[in-house]
């Protein structure tokens, strides 16, 4: 079997952990390699199977650099970790194709709707998914939420409870979006884990209730199977161009059965491992399809109420040439 390249792979420890477990789990040969900027600085890449040091993806030597350690080290599959490489990997498929290598990667076009949080709006609208009520920055409804159309990491976000709040710096930023603001006493925040097959359908969907965040990321959570796995069935079973493992965020009511949805992130999100141990192995699935060409049918046999609380750990290295 051909081996698995995870790439930035940063603090993703966890997520190399998982496919090197699930390789053992189903009886196969194979190695979980990884790259990153710094290889001797980056965590999962000291855990994994070997770390090759590239370029930053927007260089013009990326896509070059991740096919010639294709080639070296026997990659089946390419497992991207951040956002910013997702277009990049996606308008270069045909590249990785030609040498054997398939990209665990949504197309192009769908993940540019999502990097585009004015797009991803419009996207959720025509699958029938509420969003949030835009709010005239012009003329103000309080309290209202600011974030930028192209933000991550819950960066330059902004609770705006009165006009004062409204500074210059606020009101002349052109990437920010204004809109209502959700009151987390009438609606809990989620993220849902969501598998698309090669064929386009949904294999799995695990909301996972973020009770709280760290710079971004889900530090305390829990598995919720609710109304929302019906919910997104029924609206996003299918979805063209749309493969691998997504995270969407959204916000529920669960008194009245009201979604909002937020934005999609076509790729494994930091919370993933806790769909994990609460037995959605996405892992296995993209292993199934992608390494052994095995068919993967749709299953919820995962558990409900499987609480993760994260804490941080250490990695020591020895006689390090960092």
């Amino acid at each position: 079997m051909k081996n698995i390249l995870i790439t930035s792979a940063g603090k993703r420890v966890v997520l190399v952990q998982i496919f090197q477990r699930t390789i053992q789990q189903l009886g196969y040969s194979a190695q979980v390699y990884t790259t990153d900027m710094r290889p001797e600085m980056a965590p999962a890449g000291i855990v994994s199977d070997g770390c090759m040091r590239v370029p930053r993806c927007t260089a013009e030597n990326y896509v070059d650099s991740l096919l010639e350690i294709c080639r070296e080290k026997e990659i089946g599959v390419v497992i991207p970790t951040i956002d910013t490489e997702l277009l990049v990997l996606a308008e270069n498929r045909q590249r990785f194709e030609e040498q054997g290598v398939q990209l665990a990667v949504s197309d192009w076009a769908f993940i540019k709707v999502c990097r585009d949080k004015r797009l991803t709006a419009a996207y959720f609208r025509k699958l029938g998914i509420p969003v949030p009520e835009p709010v005239d920055k012009h003329h103000p409804v309080f309290p209202m939420f600011a974030k930028p159309y192209d933000g991550s990491l819950s960066t330059n976000t902004h609770i705006i409870r009165r006009q004062e709040e409204m500074t210059p710096n606020i009101l002349e930023d052109s990437k920010l979006l204004f809109m209502e603001y959700i009151s987390p006493e009438e609606y809990k925040e989620f993220t849902v884990d969501m598998y698309y097959g090669l064929d386009g359908r949904v294999k799995g969907i695990v909301p996972r209730e973020r009770i709280e965040i760290r710079a971004g990321e889900i530090n305390k959570g829990i598995t919720r199977k609710n109304a929302i796995v019906g919910f997104l069935r029924e609206r996003m079973n299918q979805l063209e161009g749309v493969r691998g493992c997504i995270c969407m965020q959204l916000f529920y009511c669960e008194k009245e059965g009201r979604v909002k949805g937020i934005e999609i992130n076509p790729r494994f999100g930091g919370g993933f491992p806790l769909s994990y141990y609460a037995k959605a192995n996405f892992a296995a699935y993209l292993i199934r399809e992608y390494l052994l060409g095995e068919t993967v049918d749709y299953s919820d046999a995962w558990l409900d109420h499987t609480l993760m609380l994260r804490y941080d750990n250490d990695i020591i290295v020895y006689d390090a040439k960092a």
